[in-house]
């Protein structure tokens, strides 16, 4: 990545709907050029998606706790996650090292409902036990742009 694709990076995720014609033009470089960079990042898998960015707050799911799940031995973690994915308050999940062997985000629209969505996430017979932490803040949203700006300069 060069100074181009950041600042393509940089604009199209501060403003997402620009479109590829203003973008040339507040970037002062052709058309052509913005799309050409577009698909190759696209391509190498550096943008992964266009959607929408939707908070889970304000459609009614203002709590985000942290599980950290014990596989049972023998039953995979592929099948848990398999598990995982059927639960839409589950938002990401990835095998781990350390205490456990699975950390999943997810959200709840209370406290009180959180305790349902560990019961299904539970309702798997591969996971033995869980441990949660409910976060109080979020004092870092998940990021990625310092990290290509970043990576482009030590390239």
């Amino acid at each position: 990545m060069d100074d181009i694709d950041i600042r393509l990076l940089d604009l199209f995720a501060s403003e997402p709907r620009i479109g590829v014609l203003e973008a040339s033009r507040r970037l002062g470089i052709a058309r052509g050029t913005v799309q050409a960079r577009l698909d190759k990042l696209s391509a190498r898998g550096v943008i992964i998606g266009w959607g929408p960015e939707v908070s889970p707050e304000a459609v009614g799911f203002p709590v985000t706790a942290f599980l950290t799940l014990e596989i049972r031995q023998g039953s995979g973690h592929d099948a848990v996650a398999d598990h995982l994915s059927g639960i839409p308050e589950v938002l990401e999940a990835y095998t781990i090292t350390g205490a456990g062997d699975m950390w999943a985000r997810v959200v709840a629209r209370s406290n009180a409902d959180l305790q349902r969505v560990i019961d299904q996430v539970l309702a798997d017979p591969g996971i033995e036990r869980s441990t949660t932490v409910i976060a109080l803040a979020t004092q870092i949203p998940h990021r990625v742009l310092p990290l290509a700006r970043a990576a482009a300069g030590s390239s």
